[in-house]
Parts: C-alpha cells; sequence; structure tokens
C-alpha cells in the first residue's frame, strides 16, 4: 500500500488495510471515521485507486467551508445567470465526479439544509442544478469522512438520522498514531527521506534518541503533527542527524508538568540544555573523540563545539575538563 502513501505494519494498520481492499470492490457508501491528522483522505484515496473507478476523478469536497449559499451550486452546480455572480454555467462537483469517488470531508459540519439536500442526491441519485429545470443523474460513489460521533449528534438531533444510514452503510475506522506502535517510527523515517528528495539534501537520519522519543510519544495530533514537526526540524537542522529537538522539549514539559510546575524561561532553559548535553555527547561518541569533525558535522566552529564540551563535562581528542560550577546559558553560541 505505500505506493497509496499508506505506511505502517502495525496490527491495527493492516486491519484497516484490509477493510480498505474489500470496501473498493464493494462500491457502496464508506463512512470514514477516525481523529483529527490521521490520514482519513488518504484512505479514502486508497478505496478509489484500488476500485473499478480508478481512472475516473476523485474529487474531495471539505464541508466545513461549504455555507449554505454555495453548498448547492458547488455540490450541484448552476446554469448561466442562476445567481448575480453565475456569469457561466458551472457542472458542480458531483458532475465532475461522475464515473468517480466524490469524498466528502468533515461531513458532520453540514448545516440542516446542505444535510437535506445530499440526501436526496444519496436516494434519487438525481439532482438538479441552481437555476436549472431537467433532472440530472450522475453515477458517484460516495465516501464521507469525520472525527466526530455521528450517532451522537443524531441523538442530540444535530445530524439526520435517515442521513447517517444513508452514509454508514460501510464503516472504517482509521487508527490514532499513538495506537500503531513502531509505525511512527517508519513514518518518521520515510518522511525524512522524501524531505531530503524535495530539498535536494545530502541523506540525513533519525538519531537514536529521537527515535526513541518518537516511539513513545501519544501523538495528539497523529500523522499530520508527526510531519509538520519532522519538517521544522529539517529545516532548523544542518547535520546529518535529526534529533527532535522540539520533541523532546514536549516529552520533557508533559513527564514534568505535574511534579515541579517551573516557570516558563526555566523549563525552557532546562530542556534545551539537556538536549545540548545529549546531542553533543552522541556526536562526539559518534567521531571517536575527533572535534573537528564534530564540529563540522553539528555546524559550528571547532572552538565553539569546544565550549560545549567544556561546559558539560565532556573530552574529546584534545579537550580538558571544565571548572567546577560552570553557568547554564542559551543553546546557541
Amino acid at each position: 500500500m505505500s505506493r497509496l502513501n499508506l505506511i505502517g505494519s502495525s496490527l491495527a494498520f493492516r486491519q484497516m488495510q484490509a477493510a480498505l481492499h474489500r470496501f473498493a470492490g464493494a462500491d457502496a457508501t464508506v463512512l470514514i471515521n477516525g481523529e483529527s491528522g490521521t490520514g482519513k483522505e488518504l484512505a479514502a484515496r486508497s478505496i478509489h485507486y484500488l476500485s473499478a473507478r480508478s481512472e475516473h476523478p476523485f474529487v474531495p469536497v471539505n464541508c466545513g467551508v461549504l455555507t449554505d449559499s454555495l453548498m448547492e451550486s458547488e455540490l450541484f452546480g448552476h446554469e448561466r445567470g442562476a445567481f448575480t455572480d453565475a456569469s457561466r454555467q458551472y457542472a458542480g462537483l458531483i458532475g465532475e465526479a461522475d464515473g468517480g469517488t466524490l469524498f466528502l470531508d468533515e461531513i458532520d459540519s453540514l448545516s440542516p439544509r446542505a444535510q437535506g439536500a445530499l440526501l436526496r442526491f444519496l436516494q434519487e441519485k438525481t439532482y438538479r442544478k441552481v437555476g436549472g429545470t431537467g433532472l440530472r443523474s450522475a453515477d458517484v460513489r460516495v465516501v464521507a469522512a469525520t472525527n466526530a460521533d455521528l450517532a451522537k449528534l443524531a441523538a442530540e438531533k444535530q445530524f439526520r438520522h435517515d442521513l447517517l444510514y444513508r452514509l454508514n452503510v460501510l464503516q472504517v475506522t482509521v487508527p490514532p498514531l499513538r495506537d500503531r506502535g513502531h509505525d511512527a517510527v517508519e513514518l518518521a523515517q520515510t518522511f525524512v527521506a522524501r524531505l531530503c528528495d524535495q530539498y535536494q539534501t545530502d541523506p540525513r537520519l533519525l538519531s537514536e534518541s529521537a527515535r526513541v522519543l518518537i516511539s513513545r510519544y501519544s501523538w495528539p495530533g497523529n500523522i499530520r503533527k508527526l510531519e509538520n514537526l519532522l519538517l521544522r526540524d529539517f529545516l532548523m537542522s544542518d547535520g546529518p542527524l535529526l534529533e527532535c529537538a522540539e520533541l523532546g522539549a514536549m516529552c520533557h514539559l508533559a513527564t514534568h508538568r505535574h511534579e515541579d510546575q517551573l516557570p516558563y524561561n526555566q523549563a525552557k532553559a532546562h530542556v534545551l540544555l539537556e538536549f545540548e548535553r545529549r546531542y553533543v555527547s552522541e556526536l562526539i561518541a559518534r567521531t571517536g573523540g575527533n572535534v573537528t569533525h564534530a564540529a563540522r558535522l553539528a555546524g559550528k566552529e571547532r572552538s565553539a563545539f569546544g565550549k560545549l564540551l567544556r561546559k558539560h563535562g565532556l573530552r574529546g581528542d584534545t579537550q580538558a575538563a571544565p571548572p567546577a560550577g560552570h553557568a547554564m546559558h542559551e543553546l546557541t553560541n
């Protein structure tokens, strides 16, 4: 499934993959559940490209931006002159998706009016353009996605029960990253390789400490958060190893939030100092104590890197032990 950008080998992920394969051949409406950032659109695309509709369009729609005034025009299209700004006729998203798949993301955000209009199309398989007179039909498979509990919303009368029944013919849940074991590290390594290719840099790797941090973090923002964090770390780093310092800081603060309650500046300085010590220690060990080589990998002058060694009581090929009581200061010199 890597060709579909679905990457992972955990049991939870493989079970989801199996469901996507089964649903691809069913040609029925699918409801995809999952937390924000888990990859629901990728799952929808997989269903489409594994199906007999793969040669036809996949049309994604963010329902969260469909206002009542625009919804019917966007979905069903309009005739020229149907309203003030209708200077030309428009086929609509359903018309564009004819023969393929219409992906309705954030389906829970549809207004009651929009829910009713969509329900009519799902029931009758026909629609009318805004300003038009004749009924049209479209051979469209609908796949919807949400991070909300639609059954609960329906019970609270915020979502139509009859629309939920129409959407929830087949259902699959995209598991959160915290439930996918080693997949987070596997994804991270893939993202780093892609970034190296995108920015045409020498190969970079995740350090051992970075891999440990990634595997232990709960990832409340799921894959989207992982990808964004790695992008920032990649762009801010020069050496061959990515340390995920930002993630280290988050993990440290989460661990000690209820223990010491340090003021922000003190907590930040403590985290940066710990990252700095670990980074320098790993780099000098990797280069066998060669300060010049380690400094080059770190993107620092040899003298500046030597100061970091002395600051943390570390020795390189020519470094002496530091004096006692050295002061805490910022990561950069």
